[in-house]
């Protein structure tokens, strides 16, 4: 099968020129918020706090800090590709494109990596300029960084087909991803629970993404890292098949 790379390219243009108009909202905000996180919690806090092996608080904190801001902004870049072209009607422009359902939502997810990658970079950055900046395996990093954007680009993908407003949107982030994020293993390890609320962490999928970083970048691990990667590729091999059918059945899409 011969891919319409040049469909590929001008979704993903289009999408990426989109994002350059709301630069605030979509680089500088995460930037922000990441650098109030990593100050307060990593540099201020921290100070107090015993350092993880040969590593201290700061650094123990970024990980999750990318991890966070990566999650965020996939599933923000996700719902609001989809919506938006849904609610503008220019979805069907893309219907009637000479592009396969698996090339549309190739489009669709490299964007949402390009920013998740952006968004990673420049937290990196600031966490560099406070000495904190580690990498134990920059090819592992790069597997989380990619994986963890795909799963929350399906999601989001699959929330913007669903909903009927602006709010529905928000539903997902504010009452699951967010709180998960937090009892995620992002402030914490999971020694400082006490016993029985630590299955909460290994129940918890974000534990698992937030680890597998965490590892990648300073070599500090509390779960199975076998079993977080196979996983993490599960999971988006299973959201990346819903989406592809939804978009196969006209979902959300033909309305």
């Amino acid at each position: 099968m011969t891919i319409n790379w040049i469909g590929l390219w001008t979704m993903v243009r289009r999408e990426l020129q989109r994002l350059m108009r709301v630069p605030i909202q979509a680089v500088v905000a995460p930037l922000i918020s990441a650098l109030l996180f990593i100050f307060i919690f990593g540099f201020v806090v921290g100070g107090r706090i015993r350092n993880f092996g040969h590593y201290s608080y700061l650094e123990f904190v970024l990980p999750g800090v990318v991890m966070m801001n990566i999650v965020s902004a996939a599933f923000l870049q996700a719902t609001s590709q989809i919506y938006f072209q849904r609610f503008q009607k220019s979805i069907e422009e893309i219907l009637v494109a000479p592009l396969s359902y698996v090339e549309m939502i190739a489009g669709s997810i490299s964007i949402v990596v390009i920013r998740s990658v952006l968004t990673a970079v420049g937290i990196m950055l600031i966490g560099w300029a406070f000495g904190a900046v580690h990498m134990h395996s920059f090819p592992e990093f790069l597997f989380w960084v990619t994986f963890v954007s795909m799963i929350f680009g399906f999601l989001g993908i699959i929330v913007a087909l669903w909903a009927k407003t602006f709010e529905q949107l928000n539903i997902l982030m504010v009452f699951f991803i967010q709180p998960l994020s937090m009892v995620g293993g992002v402030f914490n390890t999971i020694e400082m629970l006490p016993p029985w609320l630590r299955w909460l962490a290994y129940g918890n999928p974000l534990f698992y993404f937030i680890n597998g970083l965490r590892h990648s970048m300073i070599g500090f691990t509390e779960g199975p890292a076998m079993f977080g990667a196979a996983f993490t590729v599960m999971l988006a091999a299973v959201l990346g098949t819903i989406v592809w059918r939804l978009y196969a059945v006209g979902w959300g899409l033909r309305e």
